[in-house]
């Protein structure tokens, strides 16, 4: 009986016999199918499989960018600079320097303090200080401007004949047009207000279509015959039917030359009066004549004086 411990010869034998036996081999997982190399986004060279696997192989995918042949850099990428230009390869001109925009003056500059609470548009505050007419323009608005109709302004609205009214829509586009009557026919509410009729007349209505975007309104009464001086109302208008406005007012005419009715009544509300100076208004001479009130004959109102309907025609 052999010590413990100690391997009997033919238990040597077996382990030597055992021990140079050649490992198992471990079982290869299964080549991917064909499939899966065909919907591959770049084919067969990134499957593993036997080297003997039927199809063509394909090659490389190429760099995403081309590369410069003297430089080995991409063409054109920014982050690199040609060594000899300092700028980036393939683009032979400089960057392009965009100037920075002007900057603009405020749209309302400043009024000095002086120029504020002022009648008057702030425009023309602006140009006085532009131009240097503060003073006078000053002296003007203390002496000469009312935001109402004194008794003198009254009573010259009341003899007036004729009248200049200027409008504009709500873009700015403006209108002048000429109204006249006989001595009252401008008819003075109360100090704050003017009201002067519409007629019946060629239909445009383009004064009135003005109101009924914009009220501002401007008149012009002008005495060429007496007293050679003209008074400014500016303020806001509104439109209103002759019945309405004679349940306010009775007295009213009830009719003007050759029996003319208004059909609407303009009623401005004055913001502004004042005086137009004499220095350059012409004298006039009233003379006696038959007017036509009121008719649609075309020669009578003037016909086609200015030949532009003759024109029109023509061009048809």
């Amino acid at each position: 009986m052999p010590p413990t411990g100690v391997a009997g010869p033919a238990l040597l034998d077996l382990e030597i016999a055992d021990g140079s036996a050649a490992p198992a081999r471990r079982p290869q997982p299964p080549p991917a199918d064909g499939p899966t190399w065909k919907f591959h986004p770049i084919g067969r060279t990134a499957q593993p499989g036997p080297p003997s696997a039927p199809g063509p192989l394909r090659p490389p995918a190429q760099p995403p960018h081309p590369r410069d042949d003297r430089t080995g850099r991409p063409p054109g990428n920014p982050h690199f600079r040609d060594d000899r230009t300092g700028r980036p390869p393939g683009n032979p001109q400089p960057p392009i320097a965009h100037p920075q925009a002007p900057q603009l003056p405020p749209l309302r500059p400043p009024l000095p303090e002086s120029q504020r609470d002022l009648p008057g548009s702030r425009g023309e505050h602006l140009l006085q200080c532009a131009y240097g007419t503060q003073d006078r323009a000053r002296r003007f608005y203390r002496d000469q401007v009312l935001d109402r109709l004194n008794d003198e302004m009254i009573v010259f609205v009341g003899r007036m004949e004729m009248a200049f009214v200027g409008t504009a829509d709500a873009a700015g586009e403006c209108d002048t047009t000429f109204r006249a009557g006989p001595p009252g026919f401008l008819h003075v509410l109360d100090d704050r207000r003017i009201a002067y009729p519409e007629y019946r007349g060629n239909g445009v209505l383009a004064s009135l279509g003005n109101i009924s975007e914009n009220p501002h309104v401007a008149l012009l009464m002008i005495d060429f015959v007496r007293d050679l001086i003209g008074l400014h109302v500016n303020g806001r208008a509104g439109i209103v039917d002759d019945a309405e406005l004679r349940a306010e007012r009775p007295q009213l005419p009830q009719e003007f030359e050759r029996g003319r009715i208004p059909e609407r009544w303009v009623v401005v509300h004055v913001e502004e009066a004042y005086v137009h100076c004499r220095k350059h208004i012409p004298r006039l001479q009233p003379v006696a004549r038959n007017r036509e009130w009121g008719t649609d004959d075309a020669r009578r109102k003037g016909g086609d004086y200015f030949g532009v309907r003759a024109d029109q025609g023509a061009t048809r």
